[in-house]
């Protein structure tokens, strides 16, 4: 099946009982993520903030502290280069669990701590009169950004920040990323939540990624308003599910991107019998 290294991509995180090179991260009692063991000793120098053991972390600062406590933990982490890709955006630290939040602190910290983030995405498509989807819009990331400069992506796609929910966070983007005011945007479709759970460079990704999908007229052309988006392509449908496969020659997406794609693909009925049957006994989407 040619989406079998996305899908492996999406969960290549180390198998349970087989986490040696990270501890559990605890906070308020419950696991809400977890650090490499390689920076234990880094840790250690926040006792009045952190408990350090051989095999877990755990934040002991009140609940009223913890912003702040973390705030001053991932600046001197930021500064010993443990800490990558700096945002200066506030991200919500949660139960994973329950989805209470515990915490508000850097969205870059999340990989180091490997929590959870949620992400918002929309397949923006374009219809024929029967409603079966033709083409997709690609978004190319900017060359410039943080993490994954260059890719495709879908034509809106980010982080959800503190205080907002998905749809407020696509909401957002959809005018940042694609100038596509609020009327434009009506259409929008909560369609899955996908998961991805995987070992990064800055750590580890626990992510939620929550698909939408969004009919655009076949004139409309997006227009990037915040410098993030080098480019958007309408292609045909079957080029964009090659791009998300990794067997087109324009390149690669995110994986990110090409497991929301993925999923428009299943959706649609767009992919070979085989390989919607295959996806669709994979598990790693759930309806919304």
């Amino acid at each position: 099946m040619r989406w079998g290294p996305v899908l492996a991509a999406a969960s290549a995180a180390e198998a349970p009982g087989q986490a040696a090179s990270r501890v559990p991260f605890h906070v308020a009692g419950v696991q809400v993520g977890s650090v490499a063991r390689a920076h234990l000793p880094a840790l250690r120098a926040w006792p009045q903030w952190l408990r350090v053991a051989a095999e877990t972390v755990t934040l002991t600062a009140d609940p009223g502290e913890r912003d702040a406590a973390l705030a001053e933990v991932h600046a001197a982490l930021r500064a010993q280069g443990h800490i990558r890709a700096w945002r200066n955006e506030p991200f919500p630290l949660f139960d994973p669990q329950t989805g209470a939040v515990l915490a508000t602190m850097e969205r870059a910290a999340a990989r180091f701590w490997g929590s959870l983030t949620l992400g918002a995405h929309a397949n923006g498509y374009v219809a024929d009169s029967l409603g079966r989807p033709t083409h997709l819009w690609i978004a190319q990331r900017a060359f410039d950004k943080a993490t994954d400069p260059g890719l495709y992506d879908n034509l809106i796609g980010g982080g959800v920040p503190a205080g907002q929910t998905p749809l407020q966070a696509l909401q957002r983007e959809g005018w940042e990323e694609a100038g596509l005011n609020a009327a434009q945007m009506a259409g929008v479709q909560a369609t899955a939540v996908l998961r991805l759970h995987r070992d990064v460079p800055e750590g580890r990704q626990l992510e939620d990624l929550h698909a939408y999908d969004l009919e655009l007229p076949p004139g409309l052309q997006p227009q990037n308003q915040d410098g993030e988006v080098a480019g958007f392509h309408r292609l045909p449908v079957d080029e964009a599910l090659a791009l998300a496969a990794g067997t087109s020659p324009r390149g690669r997406m995110t994986l990110d991107a090409a497991l929301v794609t993925l999923a428009f693909g299943h959706r649609h009925g767009l992919l070979p019998a085989p390989e919607h049957a295959a996806l669709a006994a994979a598990g790693f989407m759930r309806a919304v």
